[in-house]
């Protein structure tokens, strides 16, 4: 008996010993992503004064969903709390307490289109694989509106991350965890087409959608979400999509129900962000759909 329970003890500590190695290991492997450094220099763009500039800026911070993670003022807010996933800082982006007060207009277009910090470390969960495609008119008018905003004292701490989002990590492809790890920073980006109803401007403003849609836009299981997050639709031909009519489409964008009555799910699908878009550019977003 006494064998059995020496033996019994034994395996207990060797389980215990083999779980805390297989945390220490997924935990340092991670760390060295987060920890890495990232040498970016961002092509200089004109920053424009005015009040039409400024509001350009505020509808693209609107349209590409800035405020719905910074917060309506963009002071910051709390974007996850999970034991699973960790607590995520979206940081405040005013120049208030615990915000941004020392960026310099270099650091902010590292972070939009390059998802580095000034630190130089990659920034965590921030969709800058979809800002970097934005053109140097938007970008520039965005960093002017948010260099105009009052300061907003917001002081939230660092992020962290929980063991099992790591673990998580490892294992699951294009998860949006460390932003910059998803960018070539040496291509080129192609030149941003003009506001204007067509395929090529549709095409321009759905890069919102691919976080969640994927870059194809066939939807499906979300890279990083809980498991009980529903799938995103499928917004080509094959999807639910094909049986509507552009004016059903733009209603339900700006009404949040659908053609047969169902509710979007704000938490899921934010479609009260994308209802702040302009008639124009509803109807080039469904011209490019259109083509999927």
């Amino acid at each position: 008996m006494h064998r059995l329970i020496r033996w019994t003890l034994a395996a207990g500590a060797g389980v215990v010993l083999f779980a805390a190695a297989g945390a220490a290991a997924v935990y340092l492997l991670t760390q060295s992503h987060r920890e890495r450094i990232y040498d970016i220099r961002p092509d200089p763009v004109a920053i424009p004064d005015g009040a039409e500039a400024l509001a350009r800026g505020e509808h693209v911070a609107t349209i590409r969903g800035c405020r719905e993670c910074h917060g309506a003022d963009l002071g910051g807010r709390v974007f996850i709390d999970d034991p699973m996933v960790g607590r995520i800082i979206a940081p405040n982006l005013t120049r208030g307490a615990g915000g941004i007060r020392d960026f310099a207009v270099a650091d902010l277009l590292r972070a939009i289109r390059h998802g580095v910090g000034p630190d130089g470390r990659s920034l965590l969960f921030m969709p800058s694989f979809e800002f970097w495609y934005l053109g140097d008119e938007d970008v520039g008018a965005l960093i002017a509106w948010i260099r105009s905003l009052p300061p907003v004292d917001n002081d939230l701490g660092e992020s962290s991350l929980a063991l099992p989002i790591r673990a998580i990590y490892l294992f699951t492809e294009e998860m949006d965890l460390f932003a910059a790890e998803l960018i070539d920073h040496t291509a080129r980006r192609p030149p941003a087409p003009a506001p204007e109803v067509s395929v090529a401007y549709g095409r321009y403003l759905a890069w919102s959608c691919v976080g969640c849609h994927g870059r194809t836009l066939e939807g499906g299981p979300i890279p990083g979400r809980p498991p009980d997050w529903p799938p995103a639709s499928d917004l080509t031909s094959k999807g639910p999509l094909a049986a509507w009519s552009e004016e059903q489409f733009v209603a339900t964008i700006r009404s949040g129900t659908t053609p047969d009555g169902r509710a979007l799910n704000s938490a899921y699908m934010p479609w009260h962000v994308f209802a702040n878009m302009t008639d124009a550019e509803l109807a080039a977003l469904w011209r490019y759909l259109r083509t999927l």
